[in-house]
Order: structure tokens, then sequence, then C-alpha cells
């Protein structure tokens, strides 16, 4: 259980990234917000907590991995990059904009911090093996870890390099999957249901890991568990919710890949404005 002053930490730098979100997504008149703000917690506790990363050296052969499998919620991981230090946070205002360093999806030639191109659903969890596979050909004893969507696991290909891990015995690797249960068309269960997905990991012979993906405690312990586990990766489902931290694009799929008007930027930062207010008092 984590302490109250570290929770209150990590809830007040949930927030920032959930406005550098906004920020970015309004800024660019177009992205993804529903997502990028679902997966905003566990980015939060990766980049702050667990990871083995440095942003005066993106670069180091030693650090750990992240790879977004799910690209078009790079909002979110762009905004936990700059809260880290790895570029300024007013580069967030040109996301999507044309020769600017953040586009709509992640560009590990063009951001420092991005470890993996990525965009092409499915594709992300197969780099993410690759990896995870190389250490025992470098020397090196970094972690790897890839955040993938619901819908995304509709592709065949997260199920080979599923089942390629599992045979690798790839227990450095960590797949996080963002279950907020919307996808561009609608339900996942009712596009094309990938339920139940924790016994389908399982089945693919990965550890396997049930979570509130808003939950702290929760994310910190599943994750602890993990570095417990040996010889097999481990898939931690995380139940979460679409729009996170916005009141009216919570739940929404009309806010899988909507921009903000002036307007709604105007109601969603004045909400997490004072959620941060709150969070600092």
């Amino acid at each position: 259980m984590l302490d109250s002053t570290t929770k209150k930490q990590l809830a007040i730098q949930a927030c920032k990234v959930r406005m550098g979100v906004i920020e970015g997504v309004f800024n660019a008149h177009s992205g993804h917000p529903g997502g990028s703000l679902s997966i905003t917690d566990a980015l939060v506790w990766l980049y702050h907590k667990e990871m083995n990363v440095d942003p005066t050296n993106p670069k180091d052969p030693a650090r750990d991995r992240f790879v977004l499998s799910k690209g078009h919620c790079a909002p979110a991981l762009y905004a936990v990059l700059a809260q880290k230090g790895y570029f300024p946070e007013e580069e967030l205002k040109s996301l999507r904009h044309t020769g600017a360093m953040l586009q709509g999806h992640p560009d590990m030639k063009g951001t420092p911090g991005v470890d993996m191109s990525t965009g092409s659903l499915g594709q992300g969890i197969s780099a993410a093996a690759g990896m995870a596979l190389a250490t025992r050909f470098n020397g090196k004893n970094y972690r790897v870890y890839t955040i993938l969507g619901d819908g995304e696991i509709q592709e065949g290909q997260v199920w080979e390099a599923a089942m390629f891990a599992a045979a690798k015995k790839l227990d450095n690797l960590v797949a996080m999957v963002d279950n907020n249960n919307l996808q561009i068309d609608g339900t996942v269960a009712e596009v094309n249901s990938p339920y139940p997905i924790d016994e389908k990991f399982a089945a693919f012979g990965w550890h396997v890991i049930n979570i509130d993906g808003h939950d702290f405690d929760q994310i910190a312990d599943a994750l602890a568990e993990a570095r417990t586990v040996k010889g097999k990766p481990t898939a931690i489902i995380m139940k979460t919710v679409k729009g996170k931290g916005v009141s009216f694009m919570e739940d929404q799929v009309s806010w899988h890949g909507s921009a903000p008007n002036e307007a709604q930027y105007k109601q969603a930062m004045e909400e997490l404005s004072a959620a941060l207010a709150q969070l600092q008092a």
C-alpha cells in the first residue's frame, strides 16, 4: 500500500499529464484524447516509479524500454515525456503540426524518449518482444513494457507475438492492456469481442494480473509482482475509463479520435485545473 504523500504526488502528476493531453489535441485540432486519458495513470507510474530511464541519456543501452503499441494515444506519452524532462512542455502545443517534433504517432527518430515508432496497430508488442529477447544477446538486463488497446488485440499479430514471447520465456516483458471497452466504432464486445482477455493471455502461456488501471496501489502491486515472475511474460489487464478525468469525455466512444472545440477545451481545462488545485491544497 502506497503512503498518502506518494499517492498525492502521483495524482498531481497524472492530472498535469491529462492537461497536457487536452492542450495537445486542442492545438492540433485532431488526435485521440479518450484512450490517452485512460492510460495516463499507468504511464505516470511507469515513468516516475517503475522504469530505469534517464532523460539526460535517452539512448542509454542499459535503460528499460517502453513501446506504446496503441500509438495513436501518443498525446499521453508525449505529456509524460515532457513532464519527465525529455523536452520542453511547450512542445505539446505543436502536436501534429507540420515539421514539429511531436507527430500524431510516436517517432523514435524525431522524439527523445521514444523507443519505437508505432501506429500500425498490433505491431508494437512484436517489437517489444524482440527488445526483450535481445537482452540474451547484448549482455544487458533491462525490462520492456508495452501498452496495448483492447480493440488493438483484435489484431492477429498480437497473438503471434504473445505465442512467441511465451515460447521464448520472456520474463522481462510486461504487456499492459488498456481495457476501456471502447474503440473507434463502438464497444469492443460489439465490434469483435476479445473477451475474456485474461484467459486468452493465460492460454498463450502468460502470467496474468487483473487490476483497476486508475488505482496506483494496484498498478504498483501488479508491476512488483511481474518482477517476481520467472520463465514467462506478464500481461496486466487494466480496467479503465476512456476519457478519464474529463466529465463529458468519460466512457464516450465519440472521444476516441475527436479534438475539443474552444468551449470544450475551456471546460476540460477548468475541470482538470480544479482537480489539480484540490490535490495541491
